[in-house]
C-alpha cells in the first residue's frame, strides 16, 4: 500500500482581519496553529506533507516549516496558479481569485501517486481526526466504487463565539455514508441555540446539536485527482459565462458529484474533539488557552519541535 500524504490548503491569505493568519503563533514557544496540525499528523503516521501555497509566500513558508516540522517530515510545496487551466482555457479578463479548493489540490497532481488526505492550514482539527483519516487511508482501496472519507465534526464543537462561521452541514445514511453536504454560510450561537440564516440575518432557523459538519478534512485515493481534473473542464465551462471573476471548483462539489452518480462512497469518520481556529481576531485569546491547556495535560509535548 503507498503510504498517503497529507495535503495542506494554504493558499488563502486570512481576509477576515489582515495578515497571513496561517501564521500568526498562538503558543508561547511561537508555534502556529499548522504546527499542531502537522504533529498530529506525524504521530498518526503521515510522513509526507505538501503545502498548497501562492509562490510569492514560499520563502515565508519556509522559514516557519523548514526548521521544524520539515526535520521531522517530508515537506514539499506546490503552487496554485491562476494560469494552471487545461489546455484551451485562458483566465477570464479581470479575474484575481483563485479557482477554489478542488483546483487548489489539483495544483498536486505532480506530487501525488496514492492516496492523500487534505486540509485546512488554519483550523485545528485535533489528533482523533488525523489518527482515523491515517488508518482508514492505509487500509482503503477503490472497489466497484471509489473509497473516500471525511472526518465529520459536531456542529456545537466548531462555533466561535465572536461571529457567524460557514459549515458544510453533512447528511449521512445509517452506515454511515455521506449523502449530501450543503454549506451553510452563516451559522451562529444565538439565545435560542446554534442556528443559520439565509436572508442576512432576518430570519433564523436552528440546527440540532450533535448535526455533523464538514471542516474540509478529507481522505481520497487517487482516483479523486484523476476525477478533480477530468471534471475541471466543465465547470470553467459554466464558470466562465456564469461567474468568470468569483466562481470556484470546490472540491466537496466534487465529492458530492461522484456520490451521486453512484461513482464514490465517503465514509464519515466522526470526531469527538473541539475544533479551534481563528475566524476573527477576537477567536485567538481562546485558542491560545485551549492549546497551552492541552500541553498542560501532556497531550502535547512543551515544544513540539526539537
Amino acid at each position: 500500500m503507498k503510504e498517503p500524504t497529507l495535503i495542506i490548503m494554504a493558499a488563502g491569505i486570512g481576509s477576515r482581519y489582515g495578515g497571513l493568519k496561517q501564521m500568526d503563533p498562538i503558543s508561547d514557544q511561537g508555534e502556529i496553529i499548522l504546527d499542531f496540525s502537522l504533529y498530529d499528523a506525524m504521530m498518526a503516521g503521515f510522513k509526507k506533507v505538501i503545502f498548497v501555497i501562492k509562490e510569492e509566500m514560499e520563502e515565508d513558508f519556509r522559514a516557519l516549516i523548514d526548521d521544524r516540522a520539515g526535520k521531522h517530515l517530508q515537506v514539499e510545496y506546490a503552487f496554485q496558479k491562476l494560469e494552471d487551466l487545461p489546455q484551451g482555457y485562458l483566465v477570464p479578463q479581470g479575474r484575481e481569485k483563485p479557482w477554489g479548493t478542488a483546483h487548489a489540490v489539483l495544483s498536486c497532481r505532480h506530487l501525488i501517486n496514492g492516496p492523500f488526505a487534505v486540509i485546512n492550514a488554519d483550523d485545528y482539527y485535533g489528533a482523533g481526526g488525523f489518527q482515523s483519516i491515517y488508518d482508514f487511508l492505509i487500509s482503503s482501496k477503490d472497489g466497484a466504487t471509489y473509497s473516500y472519507c471525511m472526518v465529520g465534526f459536531k456542529l456545537e464543537n466548531t462555533i466561535t463565539e465572536n461571529g457567524h462561521v460557514a459549515r458544510g452541514v453533512c447528511e449521512i445514511t445509517e452506515e454511515g455514508n455521506l449523502t449530501q453536504v450543503t454549506e451553510r454560510t452563516k451559522i451562529m450561537r444565538r439565545p435560542e441555540g446554534v442556528c443559520y440564516t439565509e436572508d442576512d440575518g432576518q430570519s433564523w432557523i436552528p440546527l440540532p446539536d450533535g448535526t455533523t459538519v464538514s471542516m474540509n478534512f478529507w481522505g481520497f485515493t487517487k482516483s479523486m485527482m484523476e476525477e478533480m481534473e477530468k471534471g475541471f473542464p466543465a465547470f470553467l465551462d459554466q464558470a466562465i459565462k456564469e461567474n468568470p471573476l468569483k466562481g470556484e471548483y470546490y472540491l466537496p462539489m466534487v465529492a458530492d458529484r461522484l456520490v451521486k452518480e453512484g461513482k464514490a462512497t465517503v465514509k464519515v469518520l466522526p470526531s469527538q474533539d473541539k475544533w479551534y481556529g481563528v475566524t476573527y481576531r477576537a477567536d485567538k485569546e481562546q485558542v491560545v488557552a485551549a492549546l497551552q491547556s492541552m500541553k498542560d495535560k501532556g497531550l502535547y509535548p512543551d515544544k513540539l519541535w526539537k
